[in-house]
């Protein structure tokens, strides 16, 4: 079993900064695929970005390309979500999302995330 706890989620102008956190609970996560979505109030949740364990198996959403990274720091079992240049429209509530161990679904369904933290609501001012 897995527990998922985001924090960092805030009000911020357009063209800001956040940087979101997910610490894990549980065993391996250095080899746990994890993944950050988002929903927005009347929409569905989307992909934002997938975390894999093995190197080069990070992939963005190409709404948050160039402007989104992710990083991990196994001792702390956490990933973050580094936002920058931040728009309007990536306000939403942000999920930090993980796989099974050693489990390889496809990144971008949500329905093969089967932990889920609660949520940190990222507001972002025009």
């Amino acid at each position: 079993q897995v527990q998922l706890v985001e924090s960092g989620g805030g009000l911020v102008q357009a063209g800001g900064s956040l940087r979101l956190s997910c610490a894990a609970s549980g065993r391996s996560f250095s080899t746990r695929n994890m993944g950050w979505f988002r929903q927005a109030p009347g929409k569905e949740r989307e992909f934002v970005v997938h975390v894999g364990w093995k190197p080069g198996s990070t992939y963005y959403a190409d709404s948050v390309k160039g402007r989104f990274t992710t990083s991990t720091d196994n001792a702390k079992n956490t990933v973050y979500l580094q936002m920058n240049s931040l728009k309007p429209e990536d306000t939403a509530v942000y999920y930090c999302a993980a796989m099974r161990i050693l489990t390889t679904g496809d990144p971008y369904n949500s329905l093969d995330y089967p932990y889920w933290g609660q949520g940190t609501q990222v507001t972002v001012s025009s």
